[in-house]
């Protein structure tokens, strides 16, 4: 057995009251927080022992905070501030090494809650008990979302509170528990998935199907996205920068949500005990130096990683699996024969025809053709490199074109 971990979002069924209280708890936290970041930045020490030394005592008595709150209030701050030097240290030189700091600022979501200590969940009167700055509260909650866990054993980890506008109540909580593992003698499909800007993804699967989720709409409402941020920009005003911020979020969660949909819709049109093949894509920011300047923003922005933590947290969640293999060579050589050549491949018109055998299909689809090889390699022989002799040449297969985002 495995472990997966996924962030469950439940509403709670909180009165006035409580909200009340919840609020002026995470109102003390996040200045709690700041105090702690004024205090790293004036210092610069980074050790947390000694800054819990320093300054516990005088969090607890300034803010009103419970003694695990308290504490958790430096152990919130002084990653930030780690993460924070350890960026700027590769973009700054030796000779700027003072400006690496940055004061850092805190909100009111930041507020953690320990489990044991800050919240716990009583099995028997299905609710949570939450700390505040006075008395802990018991809350019921919106069954929706823990249904999905039903009949598994659950480990709860450090939590957050969000409250929206109409003051609804969210509690956001780590679940950790135990999922299957799908063992390679119970392979019983293989899909091989070619990720990209104009086809989002591409696939193969061992009946020889291909399946095409549609980019272009994608595309075409980011350049409205990229339109309206350059006239922002050049506006440089306080509103616009306030503006150009909620347009940065709003671009993300529309992009988080089309990258749910496809996810959602490859592991549902794909059997149990299915082994997923993507591409291993680290380090492919860096070849945004060979693309054309008007095509850059597109390929930064790309959220093939997103989209790839999606599909194999739902894939594991389904009795299958995922593996990454070498990208070397996949859209250049021939799933037929194993003729490479990048002469194969025209990127303007997106066809492939090989060379050595002739055999031509679709860019994107030769792309999948060879990821579902490489799956099958591995399957057979335990090993992930490319075929370079066509030892297991692939089936030519029929094809079906999806040109809208399935819903979610």
């Amino acid at each position: 057995m495995d472990t997966q971990t996924i962030t469950a979002k439940i509403q709670l069924k909180t009165t006035k009251e409580q909200v009340d209280l919840l609020k002026s708890t995470m109102n003390s936290f996040m200045d709690a927080c700041n105090f702690v970041s004024n205090y790293i930045y004036e210092t610069k020490i980074l050790d947390v022992n000694k800054v819990h030394n320093n300054i516990y005592k005088i969090i607890r008595e300034k803010f009103n905070l419970k003694s695990q709150m308290a504490a958790s209030t430096i152990r919130v701050v002084m990653p930030k501030y780690k993460t924070l030097l350890k960026n700027n240290k590769k973009k700054l030189s030796k000779k700027d090494k003072k400006n690496q700091w940055r004061l850092v600022k805190f909100k009111k979501s930041d507020l953690s809650l320990v489990w044991n200590k800050d919240y716990s969940f009583s099995e028997t009167k299905h609710q949570f008990s939450i700390n505040t700055l006075k008395d802990r509260i018991k809350v019921n909650f919106y069954e929706n979302g823990l249904e999905r866990f039903d009949n598994k054993d659950l480990k709860f980890g450090t939590a957050k509170i969000s409250i929206d506008k109409n003051e609804k109540c969210y509690l956001h909580i780590p679940v950790t528990y135990e999922i299957e593992k799908l063992d390679i003698e119970n392979v019983a499909n293989i899909v091989g998935i070619d990720r990209g800007i104009n086809f989002i993804a591409n696939t193969y699967d061992s009946k020889g199907k291909s399946k095409f989720y549609n980019g272009r709409t994608i595309k075409q409402k980011r350049a409205t996205f990229i339109k309206n941020r350059i006239e922002l920009q050049q506006r440089n005003t306080a509103s616009a920068r306030k503006k150009l911020r909620s347009l940065g979020r709003r671009e993300n969660r529309w992009m988080q949500n089309i990258n749910h949909c496809v996810s959602k819709a490859l592991i549902e049109n794909n059997p149990k005990h299915t082994l997923f093949v993507l591409e291993d894509l680290t380090g492919i920011r860096k070849s945004t130096q060979k693309v054309r300047l008007k095509d850059r923003y597109v390929m930064t922005s790309w959220a093939f990683y997103d989209l790839e933590q999606k599909i194999i947290y739902k894939a594991r969640n389904n009795a299958c699996d995922v593996i990454k293999v070498n990208p070397k060579y996949t859209s250049q050589s021939c799933p037929k024969c194993g003729h490479i050549d990048k002469n194969n491949r025209n990127k303007k018109l997106h066809t492939f025809k090989c060379k050595n055998c002739n055999y031509q299909s679709n860019d994107d689809r030769i792309g999948a053709m060879n990821l579902y090889r490489l799956g099958l390699n591995y399957i057979v022989n335990q090993q992930t490199d490319i075929i370079i002799n066509g030892q297991v040449p692939l089936v030519r297969g029929t094809s079906q074109v999806s040109r809208d985002v399935p819903s979610r």
